[in-house]
């Protein structure tokens, strides 16, 4: 792991939060956690705040520290905010509609058919019939064809 450690919380008063420890040189951590949508929060040297945490806020703040730990960075989060802690939001359900279509056939296959066709009849079908063997046998004449290719 690289050296030094990251930490995001909740904050009364600026909302999604992060600091870093003193192992980490203080240009890095500000270059990490601005590319997070971070920003620095005036008189607090080493205290940034998620911009905008109105607009998905805790999905953003476990995306950073997903990011960061995948870096190779120690990352320390409120359970909330913890990826691996805690379960994210439930994600809606797209339809893919195979549901639907099984629901379709389903129905298809329970109603009546709209082609016609003969009443089931209780003995099987007859046998088909064999025909008589010819009297005779037909005679074929074959011709050789010359100046043709060979096969």
């Amino acid at each position: 792991m690289r050296p030094g450690t990251f930490a995001f919380g909740d904050h009364e008063e600026h909302g999604f939060v992060a600091s870093f420890t003193a192992a980490l040189p203080t240009h890095l951590a500000h270059w990490y956690l601005t590319r997070e949508q971070f920003e620095p929060v005036p008189g607090k040297p080493g205290l940034y705040r998620l911009s905008e945490p109105e607009r998905d806020g805790v999905r953003r703040t476990r995306q950073a520290v997903h990011d960061l730990r995948r870096q190779g960075y120690t990352v320390q989060a409120d359970i909330r905010l913890d990826p691996a802690l805690s379960a994210g939001p439930p994600r809606p359900a797209r339809p893919n509609g195979l549901q639907e279509r099984r629901s379709r056939l389903a129905r298809a296959a329970a109603g009546r058919t709209t082609q016609r066709s003969a009443p089931p009849t209780a003995s099987p079908p007859a046998a088909r019939p064999i025909p008589p063997k010819p009297a005779y046998a037909p005679t074929v004449h074959l011709t050789a064809v010359t100046g043709g290719r060979s096969r």
